[in-house]
C-alpha cells in the first residue's frame, strides 16, 4: 500500500549501509521521516535502491535510542542519568586521570565507518593532537585493512581504480570473495545489466552465491575453493598466464617494472602452483584454473571486484597483492571496463581508511615518521604531534590485558559483537578503567562500558562519506539529533573538555581542514559537492572536479611504475582434524547490515529473523541432522548454537553463517589469527565440529576465557 502522508519537506542525502553511497531524498512529515525515494541524480546508484536504504530507515526513531547521557564508576554499578556537561566532564576527567598515572600512551581510540569523514577526522585528531600518541584504528582493520596494504604495495593507492559504471566496459568480470547481487545490491543489479548484455562472469567463492547463480546472474565460471586456499589459487591462475604467455609484455614494459616482473614469473611459473598440484589442494578441477586463467587474460577489458573472502585471512594483504600482480600482468588497469575494485562493506569505510584512522599514518595516508608530513599537521593543529606508530585495535586489547593500555573512546563501533574471539576482547574491555562508548543504542560493547555519549544517526548530521568507489558524497541533515548533538559536535566538546580548545561552525569548516591536510582531497568542499553533486578522489588543482578513473598515465608510487609482489602460498595453521572437521565461513545478507545494530530494529528483520547455520546435506546426514535443528557449534575457541540449514551452496566439508544477530554470537567460535600484515582477523576460516542440541539454549562459553578466570580468581 502507499503511504498515504504527504510529505512536508524533503532532503537529499547518502544512504549509511554499504560502501555503495546511494542517493535518497529523504522525505518527512512534522519532523518525522515518512519515506526515502532512491535519488535519480545520484551518480552511485541512478535511482536504484535495496531493501536496506529504501525501508531500513526508522531505527533512528526506535525506542531504543539513547537520548541521555549515562555514566557509571564500575561496569557491575547500574547506569546514571547525567547532563551532558557532566558526562564530558567525566569522560574528560577520567581520561586526564589515567594518562597522568599510567603515561599518555595508555589510551587510545576507534572510530567508525557508519559516521562522516569530518567525524573520523576529528577522532583521530583528537587522539593525536589532545591525548598526544597515534592509538587510534578504525573497523577497517577488521575487514580492508589488507586492501590498503596490498594495493598500495603494488599500484600504489589502497582504493578503487575505477566508478562503479566503468563496469559497462567491461567483457569478463570476475568476483573474487564477495556477493554484491547480496552485499552490494545496487551495484549487483548493475552487473547483472551487464552479464545480461554479453559479459562473462567469473566467481571465485567457497559458496554457491546469488552471485554465482540467480535471476539475470549466472557465471560462466565458478571456482568453489576451499576456504583458506585464495592465494594457492591465484598464483595457480597466474602460473597460467606466465606459462602460457598470456600476459601484456607491452604494458609490463611500459608501466612497470620489468625485472620483478621476471622474479614474480619465477615464484608463479613453477611446478608447485600448476594447477594440475594446486586444483586438488584448493577442491577444484585444474581444468577450470586454465579457463579461468585465459578468459580474464583475453579480456579484452577485465576487471576484478573482491570483498572479504580476499581480506579476512591470513594472508589477506597477499591475496589482494595477487589481485593487483594480475591487473597489471594483463595490462587490465588505467582504462574503462577494467581495474582492481574492493567493494568496501559499510558506507564510509574508504573515508575511514583516507582520513587518518591508522595508528602510522595521517591523513591521506601518510607517514607519522615523516618529519615534514608531520610538521604541517603540527602547524595547523598548534601541537607538537608523536613521531611513533601507535597501537592497533588488536594490540590495543593485548596491551589492556598486559595492564598497559587502560581507557578507550569507541565511536560507533561494537567490537564486542564484531571483533574475532570475543571472550578474548571482553576480558580486555573488562580490565579497562574508563571505557567511553559513543553510539546511538546500548549494544554489547556498552556491557563493557563506564561512559555512554548518546550519538547521532547519519539521519541527523551534516558531512560527507567516502563510498567505496572514491566517490565523495554530502550526508545532510534530514532530522533534529534525538539527543541534541551531532557527533562531531560531542567529539568537539570532549577536545575541549581535555584542554584543547578549538571551535567549527559547521561541518563543513572540517572538510576544509582535511583538504587543507589531505593532498588527494584538496579540492573537496561542500561547496563544490553542492555544485556538482559528488566527486572522487583524487580532487586537486589537476582534477578539479574528481577522478574517475585512476592509473590513466602512471601509478602513484616514487617511479611511477606499477610493481610485481612475491605472492608466496602459506597455509593457514587454522585446520581442520578429527575433532573439527568441518570449516566455517561466514558472511551477509541482503536485508541485514553488519551486526544488525541498525536494520535489527526495522522490519527489515522479517525477512532475516536469526542467523542460520548452513550445511551441506552430506555433512547433516551423517550427524543425524534435519532442517531446522538446532545444533551445537564449538571450535578451540567458543561454542554456540544456531538452527540447522541444509544446502546445496556449501560444499561438504564446509559450513556458512552471517553475523548479524548478537544473539548467535558468530564470532565466539573465530580464531585469533589474523593477516600477517595488518591483523586484519581470519574470519573465513575456522575449524568447527557440528551436533545436534537438545534445544535452544544460546549457550556461549570460552575454554580460553574460563582458563583465564581461573587463573585470576
Amino acid at each position: 500500500m502507499a503511504n498515504p502522508i504527504k510529505p512536508d519537506r524533503s532532503v537529499v542525502t547518502t544512504c549509511a549501509y554499504c560502501g555503495v553511497g546511494c542517493s535518497f531524498k529523504a522525505e518527512t512529515y512534522q519532523g518525522k521521516i515518512v519515506r526515502m525515494i532512491p535519488w535519480k541524480e545520484g551518480k552511485a546508484n541512478h535511482g536504484h535502491s535495496c531493501v536496506k536504504g529504501r525501508f531500513a530507515y526508522d531505527y533512528y526513531n526506535h525506542p531504543d535510542r539513547i537520548r541521555t547521557p549515562l555514566i557509571r564508576k564500575s561496569i557491575e554499578d547500574p547506569w546514571q542519568e547525567v547532563s551532558w556537561d557532566e558526562a564530558i566532564d567525566y569522560a574528560a576527567s577520567e581520561f586526564k586521570r589515567i594518562q597522568d598515572k599510567h603515561g599518555k600512551k595508555s589510551i587510545g581510540a576507534v572510530s567508525s565507518s557508519r559516521c562522516t569523514n569530518e567525524e573520523i577526522f576529528l577522532v583521530q585528531k583528537l587522539v593525536r593532537a589532545v591525548m598526544g600518541n597515534n592509538n587510534i584504528d578504525n573497523c577497517a582493520r577488521i575487514c580492508h585493512s589488507p586492501t590498503q596494504f596490498g594495493m598500495s604495495a603494488t599500484v600504489g593507492w589502497g582504493a578503487a581504480s575505477q566508478h562503479f559504471d566503468s563496469i559497462l566496459q567491461a567483457n569478463v568480470i570476475m568476483v573474487v570473495g564477495a556477493n554484491p547481487t547480496e552485499g552490494h545490491p545496487v551495484f549487483g543489479s548493475l552487473m547483472k545489466r551487464r552479464i545480461r548484455e554479453g559479459a562473462k562472469l567469473i566467481v571465485i567463492d567457497p559458496r554457491r552465491t546469488e552471485t554465482v547463480d540467480s535471476a539475470h546472474c549466472k557465471a560462466t565460471l565458478h571456482l568453489a575453493l576451499r576456504p583458506g586456499t585464495n592465494v594457492a589459487v591465484l598464483d595457480s591462475i597466474s602460473h597460467v598466464i606466465v606459462r602460457e604467455k598470456l600476459y601484456n609484455e607491452q604494458f609490463i614494459r611500459a608501466r612497470c617494472e620489468w625485472e620483478e616482473f621476471e622474479v614474480w614469473m619465477g615464484l608463479v611459473g613453477s611446478d608447485r602452483y600448476a594447477p594440475e598440484v594446486i586444483g586438488p589442494q584448493a577442491g577444484i578441477d585444474p581444468e577450470a584454473i586454465r579457463q579461468v586463467a585465459r578468459m580474464y587474460a583475453g579480456g579484452p577489458n577485465s576487471a576484478i571486484y573482491y570483498g572479504l573472502g580476499v581480506t579476512e585471512h591470513s594472508q589477506g594483504s597477499t591475496g589482494v597483492m595477487c589481485l593487483g600482480n594480475l591487473a597489471l600482468a594483463c595490462g587490465m588497469l588505467g582504462r574503462e571496463g577494467v581495474g582492481v575494485n574492493p567493494l568496501r562493506g559499510q558506507g564510509n569505510v574508504q573515508g575511514g581508511s583516507c582520513l587518518g584512522s591508522w595508528p602510522h599514518v595521517f591523513s591521506g595516508y601518510r607517514f607519522v615518521t615523516d618529519p615534514e608530513v608531520r610538521s604541517s599537521f603540527e602547524g595547523d593543529w598548534g601541537v607538537p604531534l608523536d613521531d611513533e606508530p601507535g597501537l592497533r585495535l588488536p594490540n590495543m586489547f593485548d596491551a589492556a590485558l598486559s595492564g598497559h593500555f587502560r581507557g578507550m573512546f569507541i565511536m560507533g563501533e561494537d567490537p564486542v559483537q564484531s571483533d574475532p574471539n570475543q571472550h578474548h576482547v571482553i576480558a580486555a574491555m573488562k580490565s579497562m578503567e574508563c571505557v567511553v562508548l559513543q553510539d546511538i543504542f546500548l549494544n554489547e560493547t556498552a556491557k563493557y562500558a563506564h561512559v555512554l555519549l548518546p550519538g547521532s544517526s547519519s539521519l541527523e548530521k551534516e558531512g560527507s562519506f567516502t563510498s567505496a568507489e572514491r566517490r565523495v558524497n554530502r550526508v545532510r541533515k534530514v532530522v533534529e539529533p534525538l539527543a541534541g548533538y551531532q557527533d562531531w559536535e560531542i567529539v568537539v566538546k570532549l577536545m575541549n573538555a581535555m584542554g584543547y580548545p578549538v571551535h567549527y561552525d559547521h561541518a563543513g569548516e572540517i572538510l576544509d581542514e582535511i583538504a587543507r591536510l589531505s593532498p588527494a582531497y584538496k579540492g573537496m568542499s561542500f561547496d563544490l559537492l553542492e555544485r556538482i553533486g559528488s566527486a572522487q578522489w583524487p580532487c586537486d588543482e589537476n582534477a578539479p572536479e574528481g577522478t574517475e578513473v585512476l592509473h590513466t598515465v602512471k601509478f602513484p608510487r616514487a617511479n611511477g611504475r606499477g610493481t610485481f609482489m612475491l605472492t608466496e602460498y602459506v597455509p593457514t595453521i587454522e585446520r581442520t582434524n578429527d575433532r573439527y572437521p568441518l570449516l566455517l565461513t561466514t558472511g551477509r545478507i541482503l536485508s541485514q547490515y553488519n551486526v544488525g545494530t541498525q536494520t535489527r530494529r526495522t522490519a527489515n528483520s522479517m525477512w532475516h529473523p536469526e542467523d542460520v547455520l548452513e550445511i551441506n546435506a552430506e555433512d547433516a546426514h551423517v550427524r543425524g541432522i534435519k532442517d531446522g535443528d538446532w545444533l551445537s557449534i564449538s571450535s578451540r575457541f567458543g561454542v554456540t548454537q544456531l538452527k540447522a540449514k541444509l544446502s546445496k551452496r556449501v560444499n561438504p566439508g564446509i559450513v556458512y553463517t552471517t553475523f548479524h544477530h548478537a544473539k548467535s554470537k558468530a564470532n565466539v567460535l573465530t580464531s585469533d589469527l589474523s593477516d600477517w600484515a595488518t591483523n586484519c582477523p581470519e574470519y573465513k576460516v575456522t575449524a568447527v565440529e557440528v551436533v545436534k542440541a537438545a534445544a535452544d539454549t544460546q549457550t556461549v562459553s570460552s575454554r580460553k576465557i574460563e582458563a583465564l578466570e581461573e587463573t585470576t580468581a
